[in-house]
């Protein structure tokens, strides 16, 4: 007989959306990540998803000065939290450069609840737009690159990150992969229209590959914020505002794979995505 708060019995996968704040402040991000991951625990998920730039964040812009190698000291932490919760998680991470190309990487980070790095995706799409250029202090990972797809209890998670979120092709690569439902950690910097920006480009994703998608937003200064999980069906399930928040969700693989059935739109179509060198 076991003692103790039991998990509940579920068909669904449970997530955790860590709406949070980042400083450059690397132990501080640390610190913050280990809360999140308490409240993950608590509520007994299957993954964590933190945002775009975890390890550490300067909203006027993130380079090398700001990036840990994936033994350092945040995805360390990540790992130990991991393999003491049981709990997946999926961060934004800057990687450093080497020496043929000295500016960092903007990736995220998969560790399975064993501790295991598990996987790795490197941003694809920097954010040259808007006045900004990512491209000045980062540089992309090979659009030709695997995807990033990994399963959690039973459900497989594809991976991009921000920016891609603008470019339906790298949604649709990862469906192509396998992803049931595609995972979006972003730093969306704020400004006219780009909270609607967001909002309704998660929720298009949704709809055209008939996936469910959870956009995990940092909150703070020059951020949006905003997270939110949107059925495959287009339905908007959970929505956050501007401010710090960690919430769980549970997503149902029943329904996900019932919304393909009656939509097979994914069936239909007459064109595949093919990596531009």
């Amino acid at each position: 007989m076991s003692s103790g708060p039991q998990p509940p019995t579920r068909p669904a996968v449970r997530v955790t959306l860590a709406q949070v704040e980042v400083s450059d402040d690397g132990p501080a991000n640390v610190l913050v990540a280990r809360g999140a991951f308490e409240e993950a625990q608590r509520v007994h998920a299957d993954l964590l998803v933190l945002p775009e730039y975890a390890s550490a964040y300067d909203r006027h812009g993130v380079g090398a000065a700001h990036a840990q190698p994936l033994d350092g000291p945040f995805v360390t932490a990540l790992r130990e939290r991991a393999a003491a919760t049981g709990v997946t998680v999926l961060a934004g991470v800057t990687l450093p450069g080497d020496s043929s190309d000295a500016r960092a990487t903007n990736a995220v980070v998969a560790v399975d609840g064993t501790g295991t790095v598990v996987g790795l995706y490197r941003k694809v799409h920097l954010y040259d737009a808007f006045g900004s250029r990512e491209s000045d202090r980062l540089r992309p990972g090979p659009s030709d690159a695997a995807p990033l797809v990994l399963d959690v209890a039973g459900v497989r998670f594809g991976v991009l990150t921000c920016y891609d979120l603008r470019f339906p092709e790298s949604a649709r690569r990862l469906v192509d992969a396998g992803a049931d439902v595609l995972v979006v950690p972003a730093a969306w910097a704020d400004g006219d229209l780009k909270a609607m920006h967001w909002r309704t480009l998660a929720v298009a994703r949704a709809i055209e590959n008939t996936a469910a998608v959870v956009a995990v937003g940092m909150a703070g200064k020059g951020v949006v914020g905003r997270s939110l999980v949107v059925g495959p069906d287009g339905v908007v399930g959970l929505e956050l505002d501007e401010k710090s928040a960690i919430r769980t969700v549970d997503l149902d693989p029943d329904e996900l794979r019932g919304v393909r059935e009656k939509n097979p739109s994914l069936a239909n179509r007459r064109y595949v995505v093919v990596p531009r060198g």
